[in-house]
C-alpha cells in the first residue's frame, strides 16, 4: 500500500516547496512547476508538494511500504530541518492502495449523474441492454455525463469524420454519432462483433446507423490503413490499455489542427498513482500520460472525470 498524504499546517508552504526542491536538488531529480508545486524523486520513492493558502500538502509514492517509509523520513527530517521559525507538525496518512481509490465519491456521484443534460430513452435503453448482456463487464460501458460530454466535444467541433477505438455495446459511439456535424462519418474500431451487435439496434432507433462504418478487426490496423494526411476531426480511445500508446500515436499524427484525441480510463482505477502495480499495462499507461503531457503537438488536460479523461488538442 505505498500512497500516503500529509497536510502541514504554515502560511509559509511556497517557502518551503523551494527550499526542499532546491536544496535536494544536488541528490534527487527535482522539479518546481509555474505554479508552484514541487517534485522531489529520490531513490526509494517520489513527493508532490503543492501548496495551499494555509497549508503545504505532500503526497509519497513508493514501490512499496518499506521504501515508503524512507521517502516520508527524508522528506519530514528536511522539511522540519528548514522550519526555524515555526514549529512544523508532519502526519502521514496511513498507507493506501491506489486501487482503492475512488476520485468520485457516491455523493458527488450522485450530484454529477443529477446535473447533466440526461440519457434520453434510447440511451437509457442501450445502458439497459449492456448490463443484461453484459453482467459484470458492464461497467465498460462510459456512463451517461461521459457520453453527454463526447456528444458535446463532437459538436464542438464541428466532426465531420471521428474515430472511435473500442465499442463494446456501442454507447459511447451512439453518442459520438449524435454529435457529427451533417454527413459525417464514425470509424468505430472493435475486435467483437458479438458485443456491437447489442448496440446496433439503438443505432437504428436512433437514426445514426448511417454514420457508423464499424471495422471488426485489430484496431491498428485499421487505424494504420487510414489515409497518413491529417483527416481526423475527434477520436476517443477506450479500449485495451496496454495499446494506448500505439492508439495514441497512430491517431495524432492523422488529428487536424484543432481536432481532439480522447482518451478515457487514464487512472486504471488509482493504479496509475501506485508504483506497487507493474503490470504493463500500468506501465503503458503511466508512459503514455507522461507522453502526451510532453508533447508538443498537443495541448492537453486531464480531467478526473469517472476513471480519468484526457483530452488533446493538435496545435
Amino acid at each position: 500500500m505505498p500512497l500516503a498524504m500529509a497536510r502541514v499546517a504554515t502560511d509559509r508552504p511556497a517557502r518551503y516547496i523551494k527550499q526542499l526542491v532546491s536544496h535536494m536538488g544536488h541528490k534527487a531529480t527535482t522539479s518546481l512547476a509555474p505554479d508552484g508545486r514541487g517534485t522531489i524523486t529520490v531513490t526509494a520513492g517520489t513527493c508532490s508538494l503543492a501548496p495551499t493558502p494555509d497549508q503545504l500538502e505532500l503526497t509519497a509514492t513508493a514501490a512499496d511500504a518499506e521504501s515508503l517509509t524512507r521517502v516520508q523520513d527524508v522528506i519530514t527530517r528536511h522539511l522540519e530541518r528548514f522550519a526555524t521559525e515555526e514549529r512544523l507538525t508532519v502526519e502521514w496518512t496511513a498507507p493506501i492502495d491506489g486501487g482503492e481509490l475512488d476520485p468520485t465519491h457516491p455523493c458527488v456521484d450522485a450530484y454529477l449523474l443529477g446535473h447533466h443534460t440526461p440519457a434520453d430513452d434510447v440511451l437509457a435503453d442501450l445502458a439497459l441492454a449492456t448490463r443484461e448482456a453484459a453482467a459484470g463487464a458492464a461497467h465498460m460501458q462510459v456512463s451517461p455525463d461521459e457520453g453527454t460530454l463526447l456528444t458535446m466535444l463532437t459538436r464542438l467541433t464541428g466532426a465531420r469524420f471521428a474515430v472511435e477505438v473500442g465499442v463494446f455495446t456501442g454507447y459511447s459511439t451512439l453518442c459520438i454519432a449524435r454529435g457529427l456535424a451533417d454527413g459525417g462519418r464514425l470509424l468505430a474500431c472493435d475486435v467483437s462483433e458479438e458485443w456491437a451487435a447489442v448496440g446496433r439496434p439503438h443505432w437504428e432507433r436512433a437514426g445514426v446507423a448511417d454514420r457508423i462504418d464499424l471495422r471488426i478487426a485489430p484496431a491498428l490496423e485499421t487505424l494504420r490503413a487510414l489515409d497518413a494526411e491529417p483527416v481526423i476531426d475527434i477520436a476517443f480511445i477506450d479500449a485495451d490499455k496496454g495499446n494506448y500508446p500505439l492508439y495514441y500515436e497512430e491517431i495524432v499524427r492523422r488529428l487536424r489542427p484543432g481536432g481532439l484525441v480522447v482518451l478515457d480510463n487514464v487512472f486504471l482505477g488509482g493504479r496509475v498513482f501506485d508504483p506497487a502495480y507493474q503490470e504493463e499495462h500500468h506501465l503503458a499507461m503511466r508512459r503514455l500520460n507522461d507522453l502526451i503531457t510532453a508533447d508538443e503537438r498537443v495541448d492537453c488536460v486531464m480531467l478526473p472525470v469517472r476513471d480519468g479523461v484526457t483530452i488533446a488538442r493538435r496545435r
